[in-house]
């Protein structure tokens, strides 16, 4: 099943039970070396980034950061065994993009099984990435509000409430998430958080922008269709004709 190269492996999954199983049906494969077990995706996130390993044994619900967050975030991309509850829509992912999975609990046998395929296709840097990105863009069909963004500036991780979030910004291929403190840059669409961002919290008032309507001091008269929304910081944002309907409806105007 396995090469004659030692392979350096990460455990990060919240329960210390679970770490414990995944050493103990890797202690007959010496060829797997174990580098490191993290509790959370924070550390675990640091240590694929430091330490590069060859493959990663994944937990999907984690606090902190989710698998899922995690897999948005890191640099190296190495090959990866998912583990988790049962979740539809991890599932889903998983399969659409033939990646396999252990459903938790597992055995002995259920594990080598994912190992070898694994294992036995190697890694391709770029299918790795492209698996990785598709996974990530069906979790995002998942039909549901989000309650917090995880995001990284340099080295720095950040998971942000999104009741915080002033207002949001088209950047090309990316989204900045403005806060009172900080502004993030997250490769996302804005379709995407137009979808998932609470809609009686957050209008999409313009092809650029989507607001945080409890930011919103008034509305001013722009041109002929078009508005100005003037945020408690004084930030001004251009507003649609279809953008100012919207605000209507959600401001009782």
């Amino acid at each position: 099943m396995l090469s004659s190269k030692i392979l350096r492996a990460l455990i990060i999954d919240d329960e210390e039970p679970a770490r414990n199983i995944i050493k103990q049906y890797l202690t007959s494969l010496p060829s797997i070396e174990v580098v490191g077990e993290y509790a959370d995706g924070f550390s675990g996130l640091k240590a694929i980034n430091d330490l590069k390993p060859d493959l990663i044994f994944l937990d999907i619900q984690m606090p902190k950061l989710t698998g899922f967050e995690l897999l948005e975030l890191i640099e190296h991309k190495p090959n990866i065994i998912f583990s988790t509850a049962y979740d539809q829509y991890a599932i889903k992912a998983f399969e659409a993009n033939a990646i396999d999975y252990l459903l938790k609990p597992y055995s002995k046998e259920r594990f080598n099984q994912a190992l070898t395929k694994v294992l036995e296709k190697g890694k391709n840097a770029n299918d790795t990435n492209l698996k990785i990105k598709s996974i990530v863009n069906t979790i995002d069909e998942k039909p549901e509000f989000i309650a917090r963004i995880a995001a990284k500036s340099g080295t720095k991780i950040d998971v942000i409430p999104t009741e915080t979030i002033i207002y949001l910004e088209a950047e090309g291929d990316y989204v900045m998430i403005y806060t009172p403190n900080d502004s993030y840059l997250k490769e996302k669409t804005m379709k995407y958080f137009e979808t998932h961002l609470d809609n009686h919290q957050f209008i999409r008032i313009h092809r650029s922008f989507i607001v945080n309507v409890n930011e919103i001091v008034r509305l001013e008269h722009y041109d002929k269709e078009n508005y100005i929304a003037i945020l408690k910081n004084n930030i001004k944002l251009k507003v649609s004709s279809n953008g100012h309907k919207l605000l209507k409806q959600a401001l009782h105007i």
